[in-house]
């Protein structure tokens, strides 16, 4: 039996959202405000891109071939398998990371964020990936690869 079933049936009450009471108004601040500091949203990142801030870069963790059928306008393809000192040795240090992937089902920018993180980067997290992203009504991009072709007669 779960914590929260003990504590309802030992504590009924007639709201089950505060069958366990919310926290005090400072601890409950101090974990939201930790939350933002980990993740951000498609609206906020989507401002940040048509104000062309400078202070973040936009990681889309996905393969090559996810990130060339579409992805956020602007964003570097940067699949979190091939993250490592070598591939981010140019990257710059003093701007944010911004990883996503495709969506909740999805994890690539986690692993994304953990191992920029772990290489110094500072990061955060795109909430609904790509599909909060497209939810929102914002425009994707697509990469077009040409291929050369010789035609003889």
């Amino acid at each position: 039996m779960s914590t929260y079933s003990k504590i309802a049936e030992t504590q009924p009450h007639s709201s089950r959202v505060v069958a366990i009471p919310p926290e005090e108004p400072k601890v409950a601040e101090l974990h939201f405000r930790s939350k933002l500091a980990f993740e951000t949203d498609p609206s906020d990142v989507y401002m940040d891109l048509q104000n062309n801030s400078a202070e973040i870069i936009v990681i889309d963790a996905r393969t090559q071939e996810a990130y060339s059928q579409e992805h956020v306008p602007g964003a570097t393809n940067l699949p979190w398998r091939k993250i490592d000192s070598s591939s981010t040795a140019a990257m710059p240090r003093d701007k944010v990371l911004v990883t996503y992937c495709d969506g909740i089902h999805c994890n690539a920018s986690t692993k994304a964020a953990m191992r920029l993180t772990a290489l110094g980067f500072r990061v955060k997290e795109m909430l609904d990936g790509l599909q909060g992203w497209k939810r929102e009504g914002y425009p994707v991009e697509e990469t077009v690869v040409q291929l050369s072709t010789n035609i003889t007669r």
